[in-house]
């Protein structure tokens, strides 16, 4: 029975369409080349073995130490001289040990050439719950120079697949575990080396090893640090580079999802005070001192979400964060997931981070966990903060309050306080030309002039422009300088010691900056040049103080080095809420058809605030802003040539370069310089079960030169919106294909029950679609239910409609994804059976000569042990699969099931096909003979003797009819065992690659929830099993239905598939195939009693 009636037909047509246009959309915007920004990195590697010991390790896996350089060199002399910090790094899946070469040549280069020259910009510190109130980091200072270098060391792993199989991320993390011990050794042994030779033996010895992981690495480090075997502090520091933390990301094997609950649990128990039963207090927590840092590749990581890589409710925020690589000092690129290891604007920043974690004392990382935070903290983060408040909140006063006051040494020193310049850079009076004094709300610097503007905050600031922004390509305190006077005066020396001016030079913040503009010709004026520093003042900050003074350099800077070639800044008073901007999702939505227009008048707010209510990371927009005027009447050229100049060329060499800064609640900050045309997108995940409703907004705050007019035009990303919600969603969508097979079996089980006929399981699939009825209680319950759950645990709620949105949006992809995969299979089977049919009745001589060779083999099939075969062949098929889950893998045994049930679907269909073709042929035969008898020829009744089919509602169902069942009915059983088989392909993949490696036995729970699902194909192969009546101690005749549980499982896999585990189906099946086997049996043993037989209802049928 195929779908019938037009609006069914059209529901599902429909729905393959929009499948596939979403498919289409989302591969095309995925395939797209992506320009990183990333420069490469350049390296001459030597890979030097470490000699393990084969009983302790496995052969398979190998150690080396890295060595930079193209000499060629004595290993074991070199292995003497090992006295640095030891580093291990860990490829992620697939990956290779030879990967580590960019992070170890940079390494070694940063330590040849010193710390990054240091700047004046605003740095990053701890916050609070971070622990940032134990530890003063504005006292701690980064060394000055490098006093031990880093020894890389790397393991071989073969190049596994460890993102896919647990059993390989087990013993790649054993394996971890040695290598950690082998290196710790190999150092004490180098030492005592030098000592018996008496070479000179300086520093200390090594207590622990800093882990770098990449991907699955990442996973594999902290996996190997809550490892029973490994040796008390032997890791102190994790860095984990694109590793997926909260959930693996290909959620499908059990095992795997098993083992990152258990890893992630021992986490959490590791950072918890040891107590007593009672209560008392035995030992601080046992991962106390271990700080773990997260990079993130952003939303240019197709493979690794940021939700994924998150820390949170595994690490505490004070031992460890996750940053953004599009937020990160320095760099503030989003990269792919490989190009993360390479990219030489990460490594670098990278590699200095390392150099500065060691002591100078003992030339080891700092035994305090406080310091490496803060270090971390310090050289990785931007000083842009990672939240949009920072445009409200009051960020200088608070800081100033904790700043000590120096002790007097001259008159002019002590009127400054706050963080200010240092004194090599201190500029006196006399090197300031005349003052400017700025009327109006907008300051401009186009040059080095060597002036000092005057600011009135009284009077500039005020009609609600109390926040002031500065952006400016000059460098703090060697370029330009800010202050806070209390008062006018001609100079320092006439304000009275007790009066401070607020210097807060260092409150500027460096931001990326576009490339520098082009001289076409020598003496040419170039296009403005964009920014790279911020500055933000609040109304907080400005309390108590009359005037703002920006004062500029001269040109001949201080530090002697060549200035810009174009100097810019510029500064305002402005009004925030001027400058806001709300989205909505409507008009998100409506502006994929049509752009939404923005115009900017001159004179408009320097920063301007925009609030996307729906994330632009489910949908990313495309921002483009062109110059609409710049205050620019004409270009001073004869008509004919100014003809030829654009207007926006023309203002460009008056204003700066737009800046979009985007915050997002889950990945931080994103930044895109040079906003002329850019496709907005942040890595966020909203909409998601464990989603706070914060990460439904996006907030963007774009500064634009208030010179000049704009013309901005809004537009959702169709493309990029369709690849974001596969890479978002693409667990949910698996789950929620299992979920919808379950309700599919739901309904066939349920029509068995009613005695009607079983519906295909497409039909049944396009049947659960119908509006209202059965599509809410299947569709939005189980949601409802979840925010139930979500109120009953004490979570925090989603957004309700942006969760039930994307939630509903997820279901019918899968009943899409579901449906094209019937009908594939379908078509299959329907082809096959035609051959078949035209095979068997065209060959029908083969058949009758190949007799000969069936009485000469059927001494062979006599045999007892192929009797027993044959005449139980589901026994026989349940004990090979069991066995081969057991000892093989878990795919093979799946594999068996679902060739039984293709075998049984192909023999039901060629039967209906068959007793079809048959019909047909009689009822032509029927035709004819009434066609004589109309001629006059004697009319001969036609009887019915079993061959002809009747049609009528009341008659036995025909063979072919129950044949055309049995075929729906094992179909539906085929689709739901060929997904479960495919969640295991990941896994079979990496099996494979393994042969001849070794062999291991499949994990229990694999190997235990298989052998339900295996049960579940057996006991639920013929439709007469869709219900029992068994009888209880004190309850007799009960009847227990099979649509029942598929409802019950179909609701729970679909709360498992809202928290992203949709490996958990395979609980749902295996508790469906022991409670099938239990109630077998036990209606067996009922039955032998007389007290119960089957409930199902009388199926017969007429050959």
């Amino acid at each position: 029975m195929q779908v019938q009636g037009f609006r069914a037909k059209s529901r599902v047509a429909l729905l393959v369409v929009f499948v596939l246009c979403v498919c289409f959309a989302g591969f095309y915007d995925l395939l797209k080349p992506v320009s990183n920004g990333c420069t490469m990195t350049y390296m001459y590697p030597t890979y030097i073995p470490i000699p393990t010991t084969t009983a302790v390790s496995p052969a398979k896996y190998g150690l080396y130490l890295y060595h930079e350089g193209w000499k060629k060199i004595d290993f074991k002399e070199h292995l003497k001289k090992l006295s640095g910090v030891p580093i291990l790094f860990i490829p992620g899946n697939g990956g290779s040990y030879k990967q580590v070469r960019s992070l170890a040549a940079e390494s070694d280069r940063a330590y040849q050439g010193g710390p990054l020259e240091r700047t004046f910009y605003q740095e990053a510190s701890l916050t609070p719950e971070e622990g940032g109130e134990e530890i003063d980091v504005a006292s701690f200072q980064l060394p000055n120079q490098y006093d031990s270098r880093l020894d890389w060391f790397t393991v071989d792993l073969e190049g596994e697949h460890s993102a896919m199989d647990s059993a390989i991320l087990e013993e790649h993390a054993e394996y971890v575990v040695h290598s950690i011990h082998r290196i710790l050794d190999q150092y004490k042994e180098s030492y005592e080396t030098r000592e018996r030779e008496g070479a000179a033996t300086s520093g200390s010895l090594p207590k622990s090893v800093i882990l770098v992981g990449h991907s699955m690495g990442g996973f594999v480090a902290r996996a190997a640090v809550a490892h029973n075997r490994l040796r008390k502090s032997a890791v102190e520091t994790i860095l984990t580079l694109s590793s997926p933390h909260q959930y693996p990301p290909v959620a499908l094997q059990p095992s795997l999802g098993h083992y990152f609950a258990h890893v992630n649990h021992e986490w959490r128990k590791g950072y918890e005070v040891q107590t007593t039963r009672a209560g008392h207090y035995v030992s601080d927590p046992v991962l106390s001192h271990v700080v773990v840092i997260s990079i993130s590749g952003s939303y240019n990581d197709y493979q690794v979400r940021s939700k994924s890589e998150s820390l949170d409710g595994i690490v505490p925020s004070t031992h460890g964060f996750m940053i953004s690589s599009t937020g990160m000092r320095n760099v503030w690129l989003s990269m792919e997931h490989q190009a993360i290891l390479w990219c030489n604007q990460l490594v670098i920043q990278v590699s200095h981070t390392l150099l500065s974690l060691a002591d100078s004392r003992t030339g080891q990382p700092f035994s305090d966990k406080r310091i490496r935070l803060a270090i971390f903290s310090k050289m990785l983060r931007s000083g842009i903060p990672q939240s949009f408040n920072w445009m409200t909140q009051s960020h200088l006063s608070q800081q100033l309050l904790h700043v000590p006051s120096r002790d007097v040494k001259d008159k002019t020193e002590s009127l400054y306080t706050s963080a200010a310049c240092p004194s090599n850079v201190h500029w006196s009076e006399d090197g300031l030309e005349r003052d400017l004094y700025i009327q109006t709300t907008t300051v401009t610097v186009l040059a080095m002039d060597g002036r000092r503007r005057w600011l009135d905050i009284q009077k500039l600031g005020s009609n609600g422009r109390s926040h002031f922004m500065f952006v400016t390509n000059l460098a703090p305190c060697s370029g330009v300088r800010l202050h806070l006077w209390p008062e006018k005066r001609n100079s320092t020396s006439e304000l009275p010691v007790c009066i401070r001016i607020v210097e807060v030079t260092s409150k500027m913040v460096r931001i990326p900056s576009g490339p520098a503009p082009r001289q076409i010709e020598p003496g040419s004026q170039t296009e403005q040049a964009p920014p790279s520093a911020i500055f933000s003042l609040g109304p907080e900050d400005m309390r108590g103080f009359r005037f703002l003074t920006i004062s500029v350099a001269p040109r001949p800077t201080i530090s002697g080095r060549p200035p810009p070639a174009v100097s810019m800044a510029v500064g305002q008073f402005f009004n925030p809420e001027e400058g806001e901007r709300e989205f909505s999702p409507w008009s998100m939505t409506l502006s994929s058809y049509s752009y939404k227009e923005i115009s900017l008048k001159e004179d408009h707010p320097l920063a301007l605030n925009l609030s996307f209510t729906t994330s632009l990371g489910l949908l990313p927009v495309i921002f483009s802003l062109k110059t609409a005027g710049c205050g620019i009447k004409n270009s001073g050229l004869p008509d004919e040539q100014a003809d030829d100049i654009d207007n926006s060329k023309l203002c460009k060499l008056r204003c700066f370069p737009p800046v979009a800064f985007a915050w997002d609640d889950t990945s931080g900050l994103h930044i895109f310089p040079n906003v002329y045309s850019e496709t907005i997108v942040v890595d966020s995940s909203p909409a998601l079960w464990s989603s706070l409703k914060s990460s439904e907004k996006t907030s963007v705050m774009l500064l634009v030169d208030p010179h000049c007019s704009y013309r901005s035009a809004v537009a959702v990303s169709v493309t990029a919106a369709a690849s974001r919600f596969l890479l978002l969603y693409n667990s949910q969508i698996v789950g929620f294909a299992l979920v919808v097979i379950f309700f599919a079996l739901m309904q066939q089980t349920h029509a068995w029950d009613l005695d009607l006929p079983i519906p295909s399981i497409l039909m049944a699939v396009e049947s659960n679609l119908r509006i209202p009825l059965p599509f809410l209680y299947l569709a939005m319950a189980p949601i409802l239910l979840s925010f139930v759950l979500t109120f009953w645990i004490s979570q925090p709620f989603p957004s309700f409609a942006s969760f039930t949105i994307v939630s509903v949006i997820c279901y019918l992809l899968a009943n899409g994804f579901v449906i094209i995969l019937i009908l594939i299979s379908q078509s299959i089977f329907y082809a096959a059976a035609v051959v078949h049919i035209f095979i068997k009745t065209r060959f029908q001589l083969w058949e009758k000569g190949a007799n000969r060779f069936i009485n000469l083999s059927s001494s062979f099939f006599s045999l007892k042990v192929l009797r027993v075969v044959r005449a139980n062949p589901l026994l026989v098929t349940a004990l090979a699969a069991i066995a081969l889950v057991c000892l093989v893998h878990a795919a093979f045994g799946l594999f068996i099931i679902l060739s039984l049930d293709a075998l049984c679907c192909h023999s039901a269909l060629c039967s209906f096909l068959t007793a079809s073709f048959r019909s047909h042929a009689q009822r032509h035969e029927l035709f004819d003979c009434k066609k004589e008898g109309n001629d006059g020829s004697p009319h001969l009744p036609f009887k019915s003797d079993g061959d002809c089919c009747s049609n009528s509602p009341d008659s036995s169902k025909s063979f072919g009819e129950a044949q055309l069942e049995i075929f729906h009915h094992r179909h539906g059983l085929f689709i739901l065992h060929l997904a479960a088989a495919l969640m295991f392909v990941p896994s079979l993949v990496a099996w494979f690659q393994r042969i001849g490696m070794g062999h291991s036995f499949p994990w229990l729970v694999d190997s235990a929830l298989c052998t339900g699902v295996i049960l579940h194909g057996i006991f639920t192969s013929k439709p007469e099993f869709n219900s029992f009546l068994v009888s209880l101690p004190g309850v007799r005749n009960l009847e227990v239905r099979l649509n029942f549980m598929y409802l019950v499982a179909g609701y729970y896999s679909y709360l498992s598939s809202l928290a992203l585990a949709p490996f958990r189906v395979f609980y749902a099946m295996t508790a469906i195939g022991f409670t099938s086997f239990a109630l077998m049996i036990l209606q067996r043993w009922n039955r032998e009693k007389g007290e119960a037989h089957f409930g199902s209802r009388k199926h017969s049928h007429r050959h």
